[in-house]
């Protein structure tokens, strides 16, 4: 697979706590530099992000984040300040608490505001994987697909583990076919990456395949 495919479907994503603008800046230089997919970052800097890169690239943030327990009307208008000041994209966190509950419904329902809250910019809906068992990722396959969001999530990279390849081969499964898929959480190598979207997923979050090419670049073999 070609790098500038993967690099096509990369998020490059900068969402450390302690992420400073001049940070920021430099992972959209990259973004645009390697035509990601998007630059993922903190909300508080999407206004100065897209005011900075324009139409040359997608900005995409967080909400909810990482632990998914805000109320339903907190993270609604957490997604509509996002994509006022000029988000493209929104990745939230469920409420993994109600997942456990088995509060399907409910969980569905929060997806469902969130998305009108997004004005038609796409919701990609992290789930976290990692502290789930699979009757609870399928069930949550469902709540996604039925929601009318566009993406489910692997992982906010922030809890125990990331992406797995099963966890993307179960989703590929279980979610309807309008819902895309998107890995994220460790993905360290381009075998890695090439290995997730060979089993489906469409997007990647990760910071390291822009680095990957980088070094190939400065060995004169990208």
């Amino acid at each position: 697979m070609e790098l500038n495919t993967i690099l096509s479907k990369c998020d490059h994503t900068l969402l450390a706590q302690t992420a400073t603008w001049a940070e920021i800046k430099a992972i959209c230089d990259d973004g645009m530099k390697y035509h990601t997919a998007s630059v993922c970052i903190p909300a508080s800097f999407v206004k100065q992000a897209k005011d900075y890169v324009g139409d040359k690239l997608p900005i995409c943030t967080v909400i909810g984040f990482p632990n998914g327990y805000d109320t339903t009307a907190a993270k609604c208008f957490m997604a509509t300040d996002a994509v006022d000041n000029g988000a493209d994209e929104v990745d939230m966190v469920i409420n993994i608490g109600w997942a456990k509950e088995g509060k399907w419904d409910e969980i569905t329902a929060e997806i469902a505001a969130i998305k009108k809250a997004c004005k038609g910019k796409l919701l990609k809906v992290i789930i976290e994987t990692c502290l789930l068992t699979d009757e609870e990722k399928i069930a949550l396959c469902r709540c996604v697909s039925d929601s009318g969001a566009d993406f489910i999530k692997t992982s906010t990279g922030f809890s125990k583990a990331g992406a797995t390849f099963a966890d993307v081969e179960l989703f590929k499964k279980y979610v309807a076919p309008h819902v895309k898929i998107k890995a994220a959480g460790g993905i360290s190598s381009l075998e890695d990456a090439e290995k997730f979207i060979e089993l489906g997923a469409d997007r990647l979050g990760t910071s390291r395949i822009v680095k990957i090419a980088k070094g190939l670049e400065n060995d004169g073999t990208y």
